[in-house]
């Protein structure tokens, strides 16, 4: 009885102390939150990589997964850490063509572009093309994550119109897929992607094997959709089970902010001051990030320009020296635009 007494006791005291830990951890508004993407896809994993490599620096960051890039900019928007966050470069023209986020669109900023994130249209084989997806069963994600936002934006693209629209997280779209409850999913993400992965002959539970050979990967080449698009493939360097190289369409993986320049304020110098270390140390490191990250640090190159996208200036150091340099007439910058949100 005393063995289990003290068993009891410590096992108590073990559990309040990670508790406690977890606790203070969430509660150091410190912290720099970045929300990234689903557990399973190359977001989190680029997060974790960037954190590690803060860490080393000083900079405590809370990577956190989420459904995709419209709720990573609305977690930014909102009033928890989220401070930074991985979204689509497609998501900033989306926000721009809307009233109700037009105002806020203008206050993000773009501190890395990273990589191109593939469109995977994993279907059954009678599905041919993307004009094949016309009252078929397909899943579209999660509204508001960077599936569900390129979907639609391909789907008025392209003129199609699903049968039934699935709003399925992507581990269970896949087995949708897989099983023929629908008869395709999108997934948005840099390849190769942990998801389809699992697929390979030599991990999948040889019961599943047959199921393979109902499906494959879907060329996308259409001159509309390499419009809005960049092109890319994928081929069976990328996924061993997948015999065969096809053309598909990209976007880009961007790491964004809130313009923490815009205000001076104790919580919004330290955010810039924050992002001013993160970018240091993420260029200081990016040989060993490219060497031993996900292989996607391979396509970065962190200069790289985004069209419309503006280029935040604290996590290039620039903030306290365009600050000092304006002049009167320009010392109610983007007031009118802080009274609106």
């Amino acid at each position: 009885m005393k063995v289990y007494r003290i068993f009891f006791q410590t096992t108590i005291v073990f559990i309040l102390l990670i508790s406690n830990n977890q606790t203070a951890i969430a509660e150091n508004k410190n912290a720099f939150g970045m929300v990234t993407g689903s557990k399973t896809g190359t977001y989190i994993r680029f997060g974790k990589e960037m954190a590690k490599i803060a860490q080393r620096a000083g900079i405590d960051i809370l990577v956190k997964d989420s459904d995709g890039s419209l709720a990573n900019i609305k977690r930014i928007r909102s009033k928890e850490n989220a401070a930074i966050g991985i979204v689509q470069s497609d998501v900033l023209g989306y926000l721009q063509e809307r009233p109700e986020s037009r105002i806020f669109a203008r206050k993000l900023r773009l501190i890395f572009p990273f990589y191109k994130e593939e469109v995977h249209l994993f279907a059954s084989k009678e599905i041919e093309s993307f004009k094949d997806l016309q009252d078929k069963n397909l899943v579209i994600g999660a509204r508001g994550s960077g599936n569900w936002l390129t979907t639609m934006n391909m789907l008025r693209i392209m003129g199609v119109k699903p049968g039934r629209s699935l709003n399925l997280k992507p581990p269970e779209a896949l087995h949708a897929v897989l099983t023929g409850s629908a008869d395709a999913m999108i997934y948005v993400a840099g390849k190769p992607v942990k998801l389809f992965k699992k697929l390979e002959r030599d991990k999948i539970d040889p019961r599943f094997l047959p199921l393979l050979e109902k499906v494959h990967f879907v060329s996308l080449n259409h001159p509309d959709l390499l419009r809005e698009y960049a092109a890319s493939e994928i081929s069976f360097n990328d996924y061993s089970w997948f015999d065969n190289k096809i053309p598909t369409v990209a976007v880009k993986a961007v790491l964004v902010s809130y313009d923490f320049s815009s205000r001076h304020t104790p919580y919004f110098d330290l955010r810039c001051e924050q992002l001013a270390q993160l970018g240091q140390v993420i260029r200081s490191n990016i040989g060993e990030l490219k060497s031993q990250g996900h292989p996607k640090w391979q396509e970065v190159n962190l200069e790289d320009e985004m069209g419309n996208w503006p280029i935040d200036t604290c996590s290039r150091g620039l903030a306290q020296a365009k600050s000092q340099k304006v002049g009167k007439e320009g010392i109610y910058d983007g007031l009118l635009d802080y009274l609106r949100e």
